[in-house]
């Protein structure tokens, strides 16, 4: 169980009575969708930033854009144990948004700005572009 997100951080995408309905009152169908929203996003932001700091932070320790994202992506797959079929556009659009946002975050093109980074030598080591030369040479007298 992961406590990145609180149930309190729902109130700002979704009413109460949507979610208590949504999950007919089972905190446990929270928690799987949040730990996998979470690991999802794992996976994403690994190859730059700290993770287990990212995700164990707590209370205004927390990035708020890192979690407004995990609560999107969270919701989308509560939505979708209700009806997907009626799944609203709404919620469509901010979790294909917030996984293009990972992707640009892992493709190098985003900055998580205040998100803890990786060591030097392990950025380097997952990072996408990788620059070597050949040995400097002497060719002249």
């Amino acid at each position: 169980m992961s406590r990145f997100i609180t149930p309190e951080d729902y109130s700002a995408s979704v009413h109460k009575e949507i979610l208590e309905a949504v999950t007919r009152n089972d905190e446990a169908v929270i928690e799987i969708c949040e730990d996998r929203a979470i690991a999802d996003m794992r996976g994403y932001l690994g190859a730059r930033y700290d993770v287990d700091a990212l995700f164990s932070a707590e209370g205004r320790a927390r990035n708020q854009l890192v979690l407004m994202m995990a609560i999107d992506i969270t919701v989308y797959h509560l939505f979708c144990i209700h009806n997907p079929q009626k799944l609203s556009q709404l919620r469509k659009d901010r979790y294909e948004r917030a996984v293009e946002w990972l992707e640009q975050v892992a493709g190098f093109k985003v900055a998580v700005d205040g998100a803890p980074l990786l060591p030097k030598e392990r950025r380097k080591q997952e990072s996408p572009w990788s620059m070597t030369s050949n040995p400097k040479r002497v060719t002249h007298l």
